[in-house]
């Protein structure tokens, strides 16, 4: 088992959750709704804005892709750690994501925390969130059609 992961869970920043998955729906519609919100901002130039909403687009999936594991997060670090050890570790999903989840973490922090921001900045992180948001997508009703079918997700 991935050694952060292990942290986490040992911390208690990431806790088994009971009837977690009831909460993906909502968790879904908030990624979606600030991956909304962040466009309409990038529209009116609103870059600092547009990076942080994009970035909790992402932050949103990654809750919901957790909680289809049973967990909750107490950490945007061990969110991020647990989406590598239970699906990029396990093959479900390519590295990509969390190398893009990171980066935009960090875009996030320094918009909200630096003022240091971009048009740039904020297509990337926007990108990054539309990518990510699908991915989940994919992963949660590929692996809802196929578990009632007793098959493995793919990748």
């Amino acid at each position: 088992m991935n050694r952060d992961f292990e942290k986490c869970l040992q911390n208690r920043n990431i806790v088994a959750q009971e009837h977690a998955g009831e909460l993906i729906p909502s968790e879904l519609e908030a990624a979606r709704g600030d991956l909304a919100w962040a466009s309409q901002s990038f529209e009116v130039n609103n870059y600092k804005w547009s990076t942080v909403q994009a970035y909790y687009s992402m932050f949103h999936a990654a809750r919901a892709l957790l909680f289809a594991k049973g967990y909750r997060e107490k950490s945007h670090f061990c969110l991020k750690t647990a989406i590598q050890a239970l699906y990029v570790d396990e093959g479900l999903m390519d590295s990509k994501y969390i190398s893009d989840f990171d980066t935009t973490m960090l875009l996030r922090e320094t918009a909200d925390y630096r003022s240091d921001y971009s048009p740039e900045s904020a297509k990337v992180a926007i990108e990054n969130a539309e990518s990510f948001l699908a991915k989940t997508e994919d992963i949660l009703a590929t692996n809802h059609l196929l578990a009632r079918n007793g098959q493995k997700p793919r990748p």
